[in-house]
């Protein structure tokens, strides 16, 4: 067995964000173009003689039990495959926290990963998928990383083309956002308008970053920009100061950028940092 494990656990945005119908089980069956970018968290596992799982962060207001992610991930395995050893999970957050860019799924899958190769579990990343769907609906997404079309509810993943590299600034307000509000207060049967994400697929299939840019929408912005405006407000800045295109990510409020041009979204990044009010992050897309 490996002992200690260092990993990184990567952020992601929505391309293009689509909520065909809301199911009998309460949740809605969506589809959304997913990709990964270079921003990460960092996790360390160390494998203890003491059974149990214990976690620690570099973020006081995180919980450190079964609340987190992290640990469920851990306890799931652990569960499942007797050992007879611990685990301690130091996690540092770097993505933000609640802000529709799948930290939190991205350190369980980090966990699950990490803790298969570890403990020489022998699953394959298709096992791991389908354990990890049971944490979170990002999670599996999460473990296979890259670029990739998510349906059903974001567990039905098929590998497409990958995004075009470009410089991608992430601008998130400080609002709360509840997934649960924004859901609840879809109404699926009165959108008018879906983003075209067999446009968006194509897109990719060329390489085509403009038109893939040109085609982002998020169905959810519908919800979430009416309760805070200054999401609407960010895109429309980001696009003023060079972006191809903006949109919120998932359930927000977190806004990115996508920018061709390296300098104009460095320029952008500091004339955003400068003004203080909310957390600027100029990262890359990342294909494993």
């Amino acid at each position: 067995m490996i002992k200690e494990m260092r990993l990184k656990a990567n952020a992601k945005i929505n391309l293009g964000l689509d909520v065909l119908r809301r199911r009998e089980d309460g949740y809605h069956d969506l589809r959304m173009i997913m990709q990964t970018v270079t921003l990460h968290d960092v996790l360390e596992l160390t494998l203890t003689k003491a059974e149990g799982i214990r976690v620690r962060t570099n973020l006081g207001f995180l919980p450190v039990n079964e609340d987190n992610l992290v640990y469920k991930a851990a306890a799931l395995l652990l569960k499942e495959f007797p050992v007879s050893c611990g685990v301690f999970i130091d996690l540092k957050k770097h993505i933000p926290v609640a802000a529709g860019l799948a930290g939190g799924s991205a350190d369980a899958a980090a966990v699950l990963i990490g803790l298969n190769r570890m403990l020489e579990l022998g699953l394959s990343r298709e096992e791991l998928m389908e354990r990890g769907v049971k944490i979170g609906a990002d999670v599996p997404y999460c473990i296979l990383k890259g670029t990739a079309l998510a349906e059903g509810i974001g567990e039905k993943l098929t590998v497409l083309p990958a995004m075009p590299a470009c410089s991608i600034l992430l601008v998130k307000p400080p609002v709360h956002v509840s997934t649960k509000y924004v859901y609840t207060h879809l109404h699926v049967e009165e959108l008018t308008e879906h983003p075209d994400i067999d446009a968006q697929v194509e897109a990719l299939g060329r390489g085509d970053l403009g038109a893939l840019a040109a085609k982002m929408g998020n169905v959810l912005e519908t919800v979430t920009v009416s309760a805070h405006p200054v999401i609407a407000q960010i895109r429309e800045q980001l696009c003023s100061l060079g972006a191809r295109n903006a949109m919120m990510s998932g359930s927000g409020p977190t806004v990115f950028g996508i920018f061709d041009d390296a300098a104009a979204a460095a320029d952008a990044f500091g004339r955003l940092r400068s003004d203080g009010a909310n957390q600027v992050i100029l990262t890359e897309v990342y294909n494993p």
